[in-house]
């Protein structure tokens, strides 16, 4: 197997360089110097002592592999079942690693880094798309917008602004002011417009699903991180009047001097908590974040002066609340930070920033493959959807059927029907407030097709993909050949084997060598322990081995002294327990005791040396093979080019 792992790497990296010069031919194949490059670099070290020699060497070797993969190809070894469910699971896997645009992601994730570094205190106003009645009026709340943006030009608070204006419920008390946020705290075209403003200034106005929203940065500080944290809550009971408020704020404080008495804020916490999530685990909250929670709330938090610090009763809209700082968790400041990169990617890959990171789809296809819109109705489209989907008369006249042309993408034409058949799984909102209209749908159908060509022809966009594909499907056109023509041959032609071994009887020689027991731990700790024992009464081993049960494993066999385990070079001799060898690469550990000794050579029998020979004999046939392939294919190389690259 050891061959065949050698053998596989040479063919990695082998892909189509169009273009390019030609390094040598096969049949009627050719293969460029930087393909044979692309694979010599990726596995060969970055500098050697001779780079010419080693460049022929591999060159040798590279061109073995690929009449071997030419061979699998040529007998259609692609159209193997097994070959192609393989080879389109691979696809299926890493298909989406290359559905954005990478320059796109790397940006945003250091905008994430940056942004991460510091904390933004927030004022907001809210102009609903919605009147007084429920019912959506967007010409009234852009009026509104207008109004309340030449408010704030003229210089009018921005906190009295919201109080008026804002059609948030909670402005009227808090006047807009949602307190600090931080990177993913709020929707990313939220945090976009309040990132991108200067502190005292306030945004230009966003649109949303429910309707414009305004923000103004009051101030910025360095990011405070995470916090750990217990609480106790005193929840106010549904339609509580004032006395009952009176009576959850008494026992609140009555629970607080309890605390300072020196009772277990844990089990307090698990008795009398009504927040029974944390109740459960003594009050313990999940690691707190910035912006998470009311103001009041992270406010009388970030208060705390140290680990351990209780805070008095505080107020906020749930009731009253005792909490216990455990502990802080700063901002990582290093940008090269492997997981702290790492996990804001995965942030971002759950957040709406993410389609932006795909917008470049679009784009390539349009220009790579071309999109024509044919020409139609838009009203008739719409008419045809509404009686198809909704069972509205259809308006005589239009000339719109299932089979009409919509707009083609390349060669692939997408008519009403395939419309149809979108329109009817995507026209609803996902909040469930009713259908899109038509002209968004159809915006995203066009989108949703173009996403969906460019994915199922990802190897025609994207280089790397296409590397990659090929990568893995001549990997596995070479294991299957080698398979059938040499593997398997060489495991199941006992003839042929036996031939082999009286032919070269005396290449198949036991060296000085031991019946003996290995014994294999998974630690220097185990193996010291298992070792004292063995070596106390080596006769015991198996009920030694027993005892560890799964921890070591016993392998008793004859092996050649350069086998056995002996960092203390002891001498082989029956009744011998050597000391435990520690693996340095992954501090496992093994020891050997040994039965019986054969100091001098000894002819090893066909069934001893059988795995020997089976390996021989995968020689040979690879040898003979590769002399048929040489005839059948035969091999150009242009030495010109060869000592170009060989410099």
């Amino acid at each position: 197997m050891k061959k065949f792992v050698s053998a596989l790497l040479i063919v990695l990296g082998s892909v189509h360089f169009s273009g390019a010069q030609t390094l040598f031919t096969y049949g009627n194949q050719k293969v460029s110097a930087p393909e044979f490059m692309r694979a010599y670099k990726k596995n060969n070290q970055p500098v050697v002592v001779n780079k010419a020699q080693s460049i022929r060497e591999y060159l040798d070797l590279y061109i073995k592999s690929k009449l071997k993969i030419q061979d699998a190809y040529d007998r259609r070894y692609d159209t193997l079942p097994q070959i192609k469910q393989e080879v389109e699971n691979l696809r299926t896997q890493i298909s989406e690693n290359y559905m954005t645009d990478p320059e796109m992601a790397a940006r945003l994730k250091m905008e994430a880094f940056q942004r991460s570094l510091k904390d933004v205190h927030v004022a907001h106003i809210f102009i609903s798309f919605k009147d007084a009645a429920n019912k959506i009026d967007t010409p009234a709340a852009k009026i509104k917008l207008e109004t309340v943006l030449n408010e704030l030009k003229k210089g009018v608070d921005f906190q009295k602004t919201a109080i008026q204006y804002s059609d948030d419920l909670a402005a009227k008390n808090n006047k807009g002011d949602i307190g600090f946020i931080t990177v993913f705290t709020l929707p990313y075209e939220f945090e976009s417009a309040i990132y991108n403003t200067q502190i005292g200034k306030f945004s230009e106005a966003v649109r949303s699903k429910l309707g414009f929203h305004i923000f103004k940065n009051l101030e910025e500080r360095k990011a405070v991180g995470k916090i750990k944290a217990q609480q106790i809550l005193f929840a106010f009971p549904p339609g509580a009047d004032d006395a009952a408020k009176k009576q959850v704020k008494q026992t609140a404080d009555s629970v607080y001097k309890r605390i300072l008495a020196g009772e277990n804020f844990n089990r307090l916490a698990s008795l009398l908590s009504n927040d029974y999530v944390s109740g459960a685990a003594g009050g313990l909250m999940p690691d707190i974040g910035v912006g998470e929670y009311e103001p009041a709330f992270e406010n009388m938090l970030w208060s705390l002066p140290k680990d351990g610090a209780v805070s008095k009763p505080f107020l906020t809209s749930f009731g009253w609340h005792i909490v216990k700082r455990i502990s802080t968790k700063p901002v990582i400041t290093d940008k090269s930070d492997a997981d702290n990169l790492q996990n804001l990617q995965q942030k971002i890959m759950a957040d709406s920033r993410w389609q932006t990171s795909k917008d470049f789809i679009y784009e390539l296809v349009k220009k790579k493959e071309g999109y024509k819109k044919y020409d139609y109705d838009d009203a008739a489209l719409w008419n045809m959807s509404d009686s198809v989907l909704d069972y509205k008369p259809m308006n005589t006249g239009w000339a719109i059927k299932a089979t009409t042309p919509l707009f083609s993408i390349g060669d692939s034409i997408y008519n009403a029907n395939a419309w149809v058949n979108y329109a009817n799984t995507y026209r609803f909102k996902q909040d469930g407030t009713g259908p899109k209209p038509w002209e968004q749908v159809r915006d995203e159908w066009v989108d949703f097709e173009m996403t969906t060509y460019y994915r199922q022809h990802l190897e025609d966009f994207n280089d790397e993909f296409r590397y990659q594909m090929q990568e893995f499907k001549d990997g596995n056109m070479f294991f299957e050949i080698m398979q059938q023509e040499v593997w398997n041959r060489a495991q199941t032609d006992s003839v042929a084997q036996a031939a082999l071994y009286e032919k070269n009887k005396k290449n198949y020689l036991w060296q000085p060598s031991a019946d003996a027991v290995v014994f294999y731990c998974p630690d220097e700790v185990t193996a010291q322990e298992a070792y004292q024992l063995v070596k106390a009464k080596p006769i015991n081993w198996r009920s030694i081995v027993n005892r560890y049960t799964d921890k070591i494993v016993a392998d008793s066999s004859r092996y050649e002294w350069e086998q056995l385990p002996n960092p203390n070079k002891e001498k082989i001799e029956a009744g011998t327990v050597t000391p435990p060898f520690i693996n340095k690469t992954d501090n496992t550990a093994s020891f050997a005791y040994i039965i019986k000794s054969f100091p001098q050579q000894e002819q090893r029998s066909f069934a001893e040396a059988k795995g020997l020979v089976i390996n021989d004999l995968q020689k040979e046939f690879e040898k003979q093979w590769d002399t048929t392939l040489i005839k059948k294919y035969p091999v150009k190389i242009d030495e010109k080019v060869l000592a170009e690259i060989s410099k």
